[in-house]
């Protein structure tokens, strides 16, 4: 629809952004080095020259150390157990599975961590035979809340050596009470008396302990889930090995970008030092932002990555990775579960804005209930609703007829990017919300908004415009019907 020179300048302007705003963290990164060595402990990296590393992120440190010991052994031996099942035993291949991911989360977490996550199953389970979503919702609220009990918390670490062990089981506890939720849910939807049979004990124990997603996910459904694992056919071994190379080559080149970026890019430590985060200059906070929020997509596209692999492996198909700057992608499978029960887009206007916000106010209480996050949760339910009112507003005839009567094809798509130009910009704000914490947002706030306006509102406001069109030029390109 847009001129080619007009888009290729978009993309050339967006790329110039993206890199000399990287250049200019860096510059950063290296004139406070010894700073924030100091005060955060930078690690003698091994890789890129002896570069030092940047491990403040924590889920990152938490998840490469993990994978190092025990979890990496554990999910080849998941590999290795499921290909022999599938050509000796395919249709015992659940169970044999179940038993592997009963044996590994005792490897891991012990016996009392197994017996609770075991005890966690079978309350969801009974209560999912009442068939009522609004008892399996208060079943799964409970749960997470004896999570965030202080007593059941110390009783917990009582039964581990280290800190690390003890925040796996508080993880795999977390992510488990979404597969518990899936099962009841789809049980009290369930109709068909038939198919009663496959909501049964030992399908929802294969589910819940599906090792591969078991600690950190992604989110399977469960009747698309039963529905894969009863399947008859297989690929050939050479289609597996195909499979298999070409994961791991895009495994390791996610993991080299992800490890480059907290080598160069010392944007943790940054965040955390909310002096030096509000002194930086404009272009690397700029910098600052767009490295957050892409290391974040990188390292995800890692941790979702392996397990999306090991379930191709295994016949079965993985929900989508997530899409670059996407702050909620671990959760998409289960905003219909929020969503339709609370009433959807069903029950008009205020029906709509009442699901919507049940469903942020569900994710920041999983997360774990912090101040920042209902404050994230808070600006994605404006976000959202701002959003969709001005779609509505803009779909009336009477708004349409007079778009097509005054702006040209181009000059709609061009009013399109402005706006969603504005809509970005929070929405990146809420990503940093999420990510860094009150404090950072409102760093950036004052920074961008308030101190900087008019220009550097404008100036921001501008490349997002840019990058508002490459990504309708992309989604128009690549969308998925």
């Amino acid at each position: 629809m847009l001129p080619r020179w007009e888009l290729f300048f978009y993309v050339l302007a967006s790329l110039g952004f993206h890199i000399y705003s990287f250049y200019e963290v860096y510059k950063v990164s290296r004139d406070h080095e010894e700073q924030l060595d100091q005060e955060f402990d930078l690690a003698i990296g091994t890789l890129f020259g002896g570069l030092k590393k940047d491990q403040t992120d924590f889920e990152w440190s938490f998840w490469m150390e993990w994978g190092k010991q025990r979890l990496v052994w554990l999910l080849l031996g998941h590999l290795a157990v499921s290909q022999v099942a599938n050509q000796l035993a395919r249709k015992h291949r659940p169970q044999i599975l179940t038993a592997y991911g009963v044996w590994a989360c005792w490897c891991v977490l012990g016996v009392p961590g197994t017996a609770t996550i075991f005890f966690h199953t079978i309350i969801s389970f009974c209560v999912a035979q009442f068939r009522s979503m609004y008892l399996s919702w208060l079943c799964t609220l409970l749960l997470l809340f004896t999570l965030r009990l202080q007593d059941v918390e110390e009783i917990k670490r009582g039964w581990y050596k280290t800190e690390n062990e003890y925040y796996l089981l508080q993880f795999t506890l977390t992510v488990r009470c979404l597969y518990y939720t899936s099962f009841c849910l789809e049980f009290c939807w369930q109709q068909l008396p038939s198919r009663r049979t496959v909501y049964s004990l030992p399908w929802m124990m294969a589910y819940v302990f599906y090792y591969p997603v078991f600690h950190n996910g992604p989110i399977l459904s469960f009747p698309e889930f039963v529905a894969q694992m009863q399947q008859q056919e297989h690929c050939s071994m050479k289609i597996s090995l195909g499979v298999l190379a070409q994961g791991l080559a895009r495994l390791l080149g996610c993991w080299c970008l992800a490890e480059l970026m907290v080598h160069l890019m010392y944007m943790h430590a940054i965040y955390s030092s909310a002096p030096l985060l509000g002194a930086v200059s404009c272009w690397a906070l700029g910098g600052l932002a767009l490295a957050q929020v892409l290391f974040f997509y990188v390292k995800y596209l890692v941790l979702f990555g392996i397990p999306a692999l090991l379930m191709r492996l295994d016949g079965l198909t993985p929900p989508p990775l997530p899409r670059c700057v996407s702050t909620m992608f671990s959760f998409t499978g289960m905003w219909r579960y929020v969503y339709i029960p609370v009433g959807g887009s069903q029950n008009g206007l205020l029906g709509t804005l009442f699901s919507t916000a049940m469903t942020f106010t569900f994710v920041s209480y999983w997360h774990g209930g912090h101040d920042y996050l209902w404050c994230w949760a808070a600006l994605n339910w404006l976000g959202v609703t701002v959003e969709n009112g001005v779609r509505r507003l803009v779909e009336t005839p009477c708004i349409q007829d007079s778009l097509v009567q005054f702006l040209s094809p181009r000059a709609r798509r061009r009013f399109h990017a402005a706006l969603a130009s504005c809509s970005t910009s929070m929405l990146i704000l809420s990503n940093l919300v999420f990510l860094g914490g009150n404090q950072v947002g409102k760093i950036y706030w004052n920074r961008i908004f308030v101190q900087g306006w008019p220009w550097v509102t404008l100036s921001v406001l501008g490349f997002l415009y840019c990058y508002s069109h490459v990504g309708i030029a992309w989604a128009q390109t690549y969308s998925v019907n």
